[in-house]
């Protein structure tokens, strides 16, 4: 059964070994605290319990295109530039996939696959 829960991903209403999967899609950049994260979401998992993240990983592409972003918004006329410079900004503070891959780690997964898609 899938159920959708809307919560602080850095305190999460669950009880420890709740789950035997945790998927997180895009959101893990915009998270203030990642290390926080990583670690409630191993902890809500059951022992062998599987952690999927999907994320932009490019990290050259990611700032070219957080440059080329940012250049659209301030050269157009789109309306406020500010409420989007989250957007640039996360993808220029968010960890290259090798440090990602280590937070992942170092919050206690073990077997910890990254895997580049296109």
């Amino acid at each position: 059964m899938i159920a959708w829960q809307e919560g602080n991903a850095e305190k999460l209403p669950f009880e420890d070994n709740s789950f035997n999967a945790y998927t997180i899609a895009f959101g893990i950049r915009n998270c203030t605290h990642i290390d926080k994260v990583l670690e409630e979401a191993y902890r809500v998992l059951q022992p062998g319990g599987r952690f999927i993240a999907l994320n932009l990983v490019m990290w050259k592409i990611l700032k070219l295109n957080g440059y080329m972003i940012s250049t659209v918004f301030k050269t157009t006329d789109f309306g406020q530039w500010k409420p989007y410079q989250y957007l640039v900004e996360s993808i220029r503070q968010f960890p290259n996939q090798e440090n990602f891959k280590l937070m992942i780690e170092e919050a206690g997964f073990r077997q910890v696959i990254s895997r580049i898609s296109l």
